[in-house]
């Protein structure tokens, strides 16, 4: 049995349970708390519209599972199985003539045919996105490596990270597209973060998800998205780790027995259950974090798949429905002064035609949410449903049934997605170098043995597991006095 003094993670989403497995593979004893009935926070999976039919709760397409560095250490890709289709997202466009829809834009892993199909701009479109690929490990380092206090791995595939950012992320965003297709593709993936386009901190997003498009891929999880958190679920437990469904923690006070604590809360979760241990500089620090705009999540079961006027979108998971860069930009910025666009961006997954196991014949789940102002309470289906039929005539028609999930139902549903952001925390520049403050170890909080390792801390939000990787790794440091453990399948306990 460990001598090592035990360990609480508050919260079982990926982060948490990414923290949860480093500690217990380094042998402290680990105790999960996960207020839900089960596991898994953003990665759950379960029947919301009709029973046996399947759709992911939160997340459902998950470009960073294969390509960041937790994961790739926890070698998730042997754990369970993924399909990497040959497109990993499209964009739709009016047609040529401006008389409805007929054509997309189509993001292929291989870059040359992405480019091919483009057109004028196919060479300019390559030319972005090669020397981010050439240099792919040292962009994701820099993106995604934790404090944003510590020097580049690669500093040149730094410089270019931030000068493709600068460009997309000014005026300048359109300096080197004669057309409108390859712009869509690429701003369409930076709307994922939520906020005014152009902006730095959406165009820095958008070059890392696009830059893992024409990678890794974006891939599907056989079975949903849940299938990530049970693969977690079993390493832990396996390494003598617990989890405790149904069991919320209010107060810090309820873990007196345990040496070290770890948040997978929101920042306001942290100041709200721990702030009777954290220092007032700290808990005013915190009070400073913002929180973004919101999601309103649409869930349709279809009696067929989605009939697309250019067909090639089908062979896309993810869809993302904006029109042109124009029209997306302008509905972002309608989200942002506080209003409902009339004709929304909309992110969509199209999952069964590459897990056709997940779901009965003839049922075809599509899962998809767009942005709302935040704890809006609109139900927003006419516009969504309206917004996908103008690129799949006869879309309405195939509907079965459906449900919607309002921002405000969101954050009822997780008390980490505050007024529906489900980022836990705004993307916004500041946010992106003081996630939650601006520290060398912006895990570790001032109070001894607690940490945060959530999305509100860096380097963000994601699929990725990597606050929890680094606040467990820092914990291991300052608490134990022991090094971050191998994770592989094959590796010691």
């Amino acid at each position: 049995m460990s001598t090592l003094g035990n360990a609480a993670v508050i919260g079982s989403g990926p982060n948490g349970l990414a923290a949860a497995v480093t500690l217990a593979r380094a042998g402290v004893p680990v105790t999960v708390f996960e207020a839900s009935e089960t596991a898994g926070g953003g990665t759950r999976t379960t029947e919301l519209v009709e029973a046996g039919v399947l759709h992911d709760v939160c997340s459902a397409i998950h470009p960073m599972a294969l390509a960041t560095g937790f994961f790739r250490a926890f070698e998730l890709e042997q754990r369970m199985d993924f399909a990497i289709p040959e497109a990993s997202y499209a964009n739709p466009l009016d047609g040529a003539a401006g008389g409805g829809a007929g054509r997309a834009a189509v993001a292929y892993r291989d870059l040359a045919r992405t480019a091919e199909e483009l057109g004028r701009d196919g060479a300019a479109y390559a030319r972005y996105y090669r020397p981010l690929l050439r240099r792919l490990e040292g962009v994701l380092d820099f993106s995604l490596g934790g404090s944003i206090a510590r020097w580049p791995a690669d500093p040149l595939a730094a410089l270019i990270t931030g000068l493709r950012t600068l460009e997309q992320g000014t005026p300048l965003w359109n300096a080197r597209f004669r057309e409108d297709a390859a712009p869509a593709l690429i701003s369409g993936v930076a709307a994922h973060s939520i906020g005014r386009m152009p902006n730095l901190a959406t165009a820095g997003v958008g070059v890392v998800l696009g830059a893992l498009g024409h990678a890794r891929g974006w891939p599907v999880p056989i079975g949903g998205s849940r299938a990530i958190s049970d693969a977690l679920a079993a390493d832990l437990i396996a390494h003598g780790g617990r989890i405790e469904t149904g069991h919320p923690v209010n107060d810090v006070r309820e873990l007196s027995a345990f040496h070290v604590k770890l948040f997978d809360t929101s920042a306001r979760g942290l100041v709200r259950i721990a702030g009777s241990e954290l220092p007032g500089r700290y808990r005013r620090a915190l009070g400073r974090f913002r929180y973004g705009d919101a999601a309103t999540k649409v869930d349709f079961v279809l009696d067929g798949p989605i009939p697309w006027a250019d067909p090639r979108v089908a062979a896309a998971p993810t869809v993302h429905l904006g029109g042109s860069r124009a029209e997306g930009a302008a509905a972002e910025l309608e989200v942002v002064r506080g209003r409902h666009p009339e004709h929304p961006y909309v992110i969509l997954a199209q999952t069964d035609a590459f897990d056709p196991a997940r779901n009965p014949p003839g049922s075809n789940a599509v899962w998809c949410y767009t942005h709302v102002p935040s704890g809006s309470t609109v139900d927003v289906s006419p516009r969504v449903i309206a917004q996908i039929e103008r690129f799949a005539p006869g879309f309405r028609d195939r509907i079965r049934s459906f449900r919607v999930t309002t921002a405000a139902e969101l954050a009822a549903y997780n008390r980490n997605y505050h007024g529906g952001d489900f980022s836990a925390g705004s993307v916004d520049l500041r946010q992106l170098f003081a996630r939650p403050v601006l520290a060398a170890d912006p895990w570790r909080t001032p109070a001894r043995g607690i940490y945060l390792c959530s999305s509100s801390a860096a380097p963000g939000p994601g699929v990725h597991g990597l606050p929890g990787w680094y606040a467990a790794r820092s914990a291991l440091r300052h608490e134990y006095g022991l090094p971050a453990p191998e994770l592989g399948r094959d590796a010691a306990a």
